[in-house]
C-alpha cells in the first residue's frame, strides 16, 4: 500500500511538470482543458485519457483491495447475524410452538381428569344418597310395621275390653229388667252388634 501511495504521489507531482513544459512553448488563453480549437488540444487531450487511466487504475486498485472486501466482510457479517437471528427466531418458534403443544395437551388432560373425578364422585354421592334412602325406607318400614302392630294390638285389646263391658252391660240390663240372662247369649249378641257395626 505504502508504495502504491509513493508512486501515486510521484505521478501526481510529474503531471504538473509535464503540463507546464508541454504549454511553455505555446501559451494557451483560459483553461487548457477547454482550447477546443487551439492547435495542443490533442497533447492535452492525449495526456487526460492517461491520467484517466491511471487515476483509474489507482482507485480501481485501492476499491478491489481495501474498500471492496470491507464491504463485503460487512455485508458477509450482516448477512450472517441476520440468518443467525433467523435460525435463532426459527428456534424459538419452534420451542413456543412445542410449550404451546404441551400446555394443550396437558389442559386436555387436567380437563379430561376432572371430568372423570366429578363423575366419580357423583355416582358415589349418588350411591350413598341410595343407600341412605333404602336404609331410612327400611327403618321407616320397620318403624311402621311397628306401629301398625302396635295399633293392632291396642285395637283388638280395646274390642276386647268393649266386648267385655257391652257383654257385663247388656247382662246387667236384663238382670235389672227382670229376666236371667244367659252369657253365651249375651256374648253372641254383642258379637253380632259389633259385627253389624263394623267393630268387629
Amino acid at each position: 500500500m505504502r508504495r502504491v501511495l509513493t508512486l501515486a504521489a510521484l505521478i501526481a507531482l510529474l503531471a504538473p511538470v509535464a503540463a507546464l513544459a508541454a504549454t511553455a512553448a505555446e501559451p494557451v488563453p483560459g483553461m487548457p482543458q477547454l482550447a477546443f480549437g487551439h492547435s495542443i488540444q490533442g497533447r492535452y487531450l492525449i495526456a487526460q485519457v492517461v491520467w484517466l487511466f491511471v487515476i483509474f487504475g489507482f482507485l480501481y486498485y485501492v476499491m478491489t483491495t481495501y474498500a471492496l472486501p470491507r464491504v463485503e466482510s460487512v455485508l458477509e457479517e450482516r448477512r450472517a447475524r441476520i440468518e443467525g437471528d433467523l435460525d435463532a427466531a426459527r428456534a424459538a418458534k419452534a420451542e413456543a410452538d412445542a410449550a404451546m403443544a404441551a400446555h394443550r395437551e396437558a389442559t386436555a388432560k387436567a380437563r379430561a381428569e376432572a371430568q372423570a373425578a366429578i363423575a366419580n364422585a357423583m355416582q358415589q354421592a349418588q350411591a350413598e344418597a341410595a343407600e341412605r334412602a333404602a336404609a331410612l325406607n327400611a327403618r321407616l318400614n320397620t318403624q311402621i310395621a311397628e306401629a301398625e302392630a302396635r295399633i293392632a294390638a291396642a285395637r283388638d285389646s280395646a274390642m276386647g275390653a268393649l266386648r267385655q263391658v257391652s257383654s257385663e252391660t247388656a247382662e246387667a240390663l236384663v238382670a235389672r229388667l227382670g229376666g236371667r240372662a244367659d252369657r253365651a247369649s249375651v256374648d253372641a249378641a254383642v258379637d253380632r252388634a259389633l259385627a253389624a257395626r263394623g267393630r268387629a
